[in-house]
């Protein structure tokens, strides 16, 4: 069963954005199955914290300060854990910048240019950093995130929403491309209690309150025991023919996308 405390032990996984949300809750969730991580993020502070955190649980735990907007970060990642672990089997794109709900009007290239240098740009870099190291260890798995505000549409997330398509299709293509190499490649679209819902939820009540109302489970999922818990799935021996695919774990909303 994919929650046994060792079925990811022998892994070594990267995690970016690791340091809050969604992101803090799968590092969390791979600590706790044996999983060797490096975690980043561009949050310094927050990263020590986040390591100090994982060190009680995890065999081993190492983190890289970054901003994934700048394009030579993806290198400095992968070769670190290369380094430290000498292996690579997993891999995790979380890290993207986001701006609270906006109308489609009031977001520009600024906002553009942030959200896809650090989501889709940053997730097509890092895999290719990744690749050698996953197809030299024998295979692996790489865990995107995509998100229902993409494949359901949002009001308020117009350039968000495209960057995570943009990660979708990256995904479809890669996981196509390498399947021969056993690295399988696929997409969690979670519902889940992160900062940024949590920010929905203050910005716009109204909204978060139709969503949750509207959601068949009645609840926001859990960053560890519930995205976290899928996550470590798709990164382990238990999900070796699953690849190209989109895992809405959002409690049953999005369930015909």
């Amino acid at each position: 069963m994919y929650s046994h405390p060792r079925s990811l032990f022998g892994h070594t996984v990267i995690v970016t954005g690791a340091s809050r949300g969604v992101g803090l809750g799968i590092a969390k969730a791979l600590a706790e199955r044996g999983a060797q991580l490096l975690v980043t993020d561009i949050d310094g502070p927050a990263l020590t914290a986040t390591v100090k955190t994982l060190e009680t649980v995890a065999p081993a735990v190492v983190s890289v300060e970054a901003d994934l907007s700048d394009p030579g970060a993806a290198n400095v990642i992968v070769d670190a854990a290369a380094v430290r672990y000498g292996t690579l089997t997993g891999l995790v794109n979380n890290a993207i910048w986001i701006k609270n709900p906006t109308p489609f009007l009031g977001q520009d290239d600024d906002d553009f240019r942030q959200t896809f240098d650090t989501g889709p740009r940053a997730t097509f870099q890092l895999m290719k950093a990744a690749y050698p190291h996953l197809k030299a260890a024998g295979g692996g798995s790489i865990v995107n995130l995509g998100s229902g505000a993409g494949t359901a549409g949002e009001e308020g997330f117009a350039v968000y929403a495209g960057a995570k398509e943009a990660i979708r299709g990256i995904t479809r293509v890669a996981a196509l491309e390498w399947g021969k190499d056993n690295i399988r490649v696929n997409v969690i679209a979670p519902f889940a209690n992160s900062e940024g819902i949590q920010a929905w939820e203050t910005v716009d009540p109204a909204a978060y309150r139709r969503a949750v109302d509207g959601n068949p489970m009645g609840r926001v999922g859990d960053v560890k025991t519930d995205i976290g818990a899928a996550a470590a799935w798709l990164l382990g021996d238990d999900s070796t023919y699953l690849t190209a695919q989109t895992l809405m774990v959002a409690g049953g909303a999005g369930v015909t996308r």
